[in-house]
């Protein structure tokens, strides 16, 4: 007799008879269940049955899933899932436009499991499908003329079957053919098109280009800027994210030397107020996967200017060397003097503008752009400051140039300083994360948005180097002070320039202060003797604390999220401890949990005594695997493996930083070795911290009852307490 953990008492239908109320051991193959079930309702052929689970999912089971069931669960009985493929296989193929509809309609709900996706693409479904679309039959044509409802419907759901089946990564993308791809594209490319046949397409381009370099040749050729534009200007949201993904994976998958010319095609084409307008202040809120396709294109914006910030001046190119005299021009309103006075009265001319504006090498400044990074991006943002906000430009270098008390601010050397920060700041050059929904609205109000935001920092610095009544010795800490205010800023999202300049004038220098004095005194810690050394005796206790914590976090369990060309079809998977600390369950999801997910629902264990080592980063297995995740610096950071028995491995990718460091931890701590995350470091620093104050309060005068105080009596009635219900 099975123990009762291995029987489940499960509800099984059957279309036509009454649901059958049986138990099931779990130690039995699966065939012999169905085979049992069969015979209780005398259906012959047992092997060409299955079961599959009675929910919105309908989706198979398996032996690999079957752990899944759960008691209660309502299964039902049907055809195999190769027995369904080749229904569905032939019934596309009908004559008959109800029967085609209705198969068609299956098939795209029938495509998100798996196990039916294998059985259907075997059959060379995949094909069929592509057939279908491209062909473009005399038939479709009339149905798009007579019936436009009906072909918009049967060509939904085909294109919806299609995604499903491709999203599982069975086939590969470089197969498909130009005349599909044409297709494909002419869809986009009609003014009036069924939104769901609309969206569709888009999601096929999108992981034809993110997916294959011969595909994003394809496809850049059949579609233009200006064909996707006008889908942005509607009201759907669902069609602008993906219009916008489309636009970001032609400019993340286009040739270096091409994406200028495509940044200057879409600054024709009015993308950014578009989006401005339509999408970022249009009447619907922005939903997390839009945020996502916004950063996407802030940061593919702002690359463009790596370039310019990894260009080093030559310091003997006349067109670069009059950028210089510009600024020496529009400063002090001279000309050019080619003959007046001898050379050596015009180099000294040159010297002592030179050192007024602010350059460390006053005879030659055009060394000073030599450093990259910035590079010649400083010498862009110093001339675009002169030409289009000239009265602020004059009113910083004469002011300070004027200035014979050493404090004068040197706008030369704090532009080149500026701009090599504010790239740093915005990561200018690295490629974006997987994860991050981090734009700002305010970038997406200008046309020269970074260029403007240098302006309105320059000035800030200027500012700030007065209130900090600084010297040259003082540039670093008016550097630091400087990007602080710009970062706490930033934070408070903006929505326009304005706001961000507003925002900055409430964090004067000494606010400033205040912020630090109020975080040092949080984070006091005391350097004396004694004081070390009762530090270094409540560590030990401290750091048990976090371990329990930690591994506390692991029995709880995370989400994580499986890796994907196409995000918004994510899959899920669940992992956690068990209570004993002995075994690591974990099972795919199909959608991400609300809450816990029950251990008896997760299908795969991994005893924790077989656990060999837990690398991170570029050491992962699936980091080395898939190459456009390692290029990718965020993803990287976030990687994780568990290595075990056998060289098999289970790896892992943290939805951000913090899960990333409880799961290492726990981990670690697991498997006996220290916790190194810079979590704990900050967990041991803020709690030993709190600790020491607490054990170091001044008590004195001060008398400790040993008793704790009594309750107080209870009121004599309760009218002032307010029923929320």
């Amino acid at each position: 007799m099975p123990p009762p953990a291995d029987i489940l008492k499960v509800a099984i239908e059957w279309p036509g008879a009454f649901p059958k109320l049986m138990e099931i051991d779990q130690k039995k193959p699966l065939s012999a269940i169905i085979k049992e079930v069969c015979e209780g309702w005398q259906l012959p052929n047992h092997e060409t049955y299955a079961l599959q689970n009675a929910d919105s999912t309908n989706f198979y089971i398996t032996e690999k899933n079957r752990n899944n069931i759960k008691n209660g669960s309502i299964l039902r009985l049907t055809k195999s899932p190769g027995q369904m493929a080749m229904q569905l296989h032939e019934r596309i193929q009908s004559s008959s436009l109800d029967v085609k509809l209705d198969a068609l309609k299956d098939l795209a709900n029938s495509s998100r499991d798996i196990t039916f996706a294998q059985e259907f693409i075997n059959l060379d479904g995949i094909s069929l499908l592509t057939q279908m679309v491209e062909s473009g039959t005399e038939r479709y044509q009339k149905l798009q003329k007579m019936m436009k409802p009906c072909f918009g419907e049967m060509l939904s759901f085909t294109l919806t079957a299609f995604v499903e089946l491709m999203d599982h990564g069975i086939v590969s993308w470089d197969t498909f053919s130009v005349a599909f791809i044409k297709k494909i594209a002419s869809f986009v490319c009609k003014s009036s098109m069924d939104s769901a046949v609309l969206q569709r397409s888009l999601a096929i381009l999108e992981s034809m280009v993110l997916n294959s370099q011969d595909l994003y040749q394809k496809v850049a050729q059949e579609i233009t800027i200006g064909q996707l534009m006008p889908h942005l200007q509607g009201t759907d949201q669902d069609i602008q994210t993906y219009t916008i993904a489309v636009i970001n994976a032609l400019f993340l998958k286009a040739p270096e030397e091409k994406r200028q010319e495509m940044a200057h095609i879409l600054a024709q084409k009015q993308l950014r107020s578009i989006i401005l307008t339509n999408v970022i202040r249009g009447p619907k809120p922005i939903n997390e996967e839009m945020a996502h396709q916004l950063y996407m294109l802030q940061v593919l914006t702002f690359n463009l200017l790596e370039d310019r910030m990894m260009t080093k001046m030559d310091p003997q190119d006349q067109a670069q060397r009059d950028i210089i005299f510009e600024l020496r021009r529009i400063a002090f309103d001279v000309e050019c003097e080619s003959n007046s006075g001898s050379i050596e009265k015009r180099k000294s001319m040159y010297t002592r503008d030179y050192k007024k504006l602010g350059f460390i090498n006053h005879v030659n400044p055009a060394v000073d752009f030599t450093q990259i990074p910035p590079g010649m991006l400083a010498l862009d943002n110093m001339l675009y400051f002169a030409r289009q906000h000239q009265d602020s430009y004059i009113r910083i270098v004469l002011e300070n140039s004027s200035r014979e008390d050493k404090h004068e601010c040197p706008f030369g050397r704090s532009s080149i300083e500026l701009t090599k920060m504010l790239c740093e700041i915005l990561k200018v050059g690295e490629l974006p994360s997987e994860n991050c929904h981090d734009f700002h609205p305010m970038f997406f109000t200008h046309d020269r948005s970074f260029e403007e935001f240098f302006c309105i920092c320059i000035q800030l610095l200027n500012k700030t180097w007065k209130e900090m009544r600084a010297t040259s010795e003082d540039f670093n800490k008016v550097m630091q002070v400087v990007r602080e205010q710009i970062t706490r800023a930033l934070t408070a999202k903006p929505n326009s320039l304005d706001q961000f300049k507003s925002r900055l004038q409430n964090l004067s220098y000494t606010e400033i202060l205040k912020i630090r004095q109020s975080e040092r005194m949080n984070q006091e810690d005391f350097q004396s003797r004694p004081i070390v050394e009762l530090r270094e005796k409540i560590q030990p206790e401290i750091m048990e604390l976090i371990k329990q914590q930690r591994l506390n976090r692991l029995c709880e369990g995370t989400c994580f999220r499986k890796i994907s060309s196409r995000r918004r079809q994510d899959k899920f998977w669940y992992c956690r401890l068990s209570p004993n600390h002995k075994v690591l369950h974990y099972g795919d999801l199909e959608e991400s949990p609300q809450g816990e997910v029950p251990h008896d629902s997760l299908q795969d264990k991994l005893p924790v005594a077989d656990i060999k080592a837990v690398v991170t980063g570029k050491d992962c297995p699936h980091m080395k695997e898939k190459g456009a995740l390692k290029q990718n610096k965020e993803v990287l950071e976030l990687a994780f493996s568990i290595l075990y028995e056998s060289d098999e491995y289970l790896n892992f990718i943290a939805p951000d930083k913090h899960e990333y460091c409880v799961w290492t931890d726990g981990l670690n701590a697991l498997l006996g070795k220290e916790m190194t995350s810079e979590f704990t470091r900050s967990d041991l620093d803020t709690l030993l911290n709190m600790e020491m104050k607490l054990r170091l309060l001044d008590l004195e005068n001060i008398q400790i009852p040993e008793a704790p105080p009594p309750i107080p009596k209870e009121p004599s009635n309760y009218d002032f307490v307010y029923d929320c219900n």
